[in-house]
């Protein structure tokens, strides 16, 4: 099973909702509902597929630990629930973590991100999806993480300037 992630917005009301009701999250993530949102704002979304893990170990130098905020890929935020169509989690950030978030991804250098990447440390901690030192021949996959983080710095500035939550899923 591919484990792939996906980043949205949402609105406080929709943070409430969600938290007050988690079997709510499957539909919320298909967009068939956006549940307290009374003034029709529109979310935004960021699918990093299958690159999450690569970049929690890119931002924190670790599999599955870290330093908040930079560790949101994997921990931090509040628990909304399981999805059990597809055996994933959620979590939810508030807009002041957001924030904080924003402004460390901002700090960090693409300089930084190149010098900690090494495919024999990927395979050692076992980043998903595990084929580091075997990619496919048109794939470079330090530059498909860059380039990843570049969208992942990009979408959490934005949900920041809107004031909005973000809901984390892994799925």
């Amino acid at each position: 099973m591919e484990m792939l992630c996906t980043l949205r917005s949402a609105t406080e009301a929709q943070r409430e909702a969600l938290l007050k009701a988690p079997e709510r999250l499957e539909p919320f993530l298909d967009d068939e509902e956006d549940f307290g949102d009374t003034q029709g704002t529109k979310f935004l979304e960021l699918d990093i597929g299958e690159t999450w893990h690569g970049l929690q170990y890119l931002l924190t130098e670790t599999a599955w630990e870290g330093t908040a905020p930079l560790d949101f890929l994997v921990r931090g935020g509040q628990d909304v629930g399981d999805i059990p169509s597809d055996e994933g989690t959620a979590r939810i950030f508030t807009p002041d973590q957001v924030k904080k978030l924003s402004e460390a991804l901002q700090k960090l250098s693409l300089d930084t991100l190149r010098q900690r990447f090494d495919t024999g440390t990927l395979q050692q901690l076992e980043i998903y999806p595990g084929t580091w030192d075997e990619p496919p021949d048109d794939e470079d996959p330090l530059e498909e993480l860059l380039s990843y983080f570049a969208e992942l710095r990009k979408f959490v500035s934005q949900v920041a300037r809107r004031g909005h939550s973000m809901l984390v899923h892994i799925g």
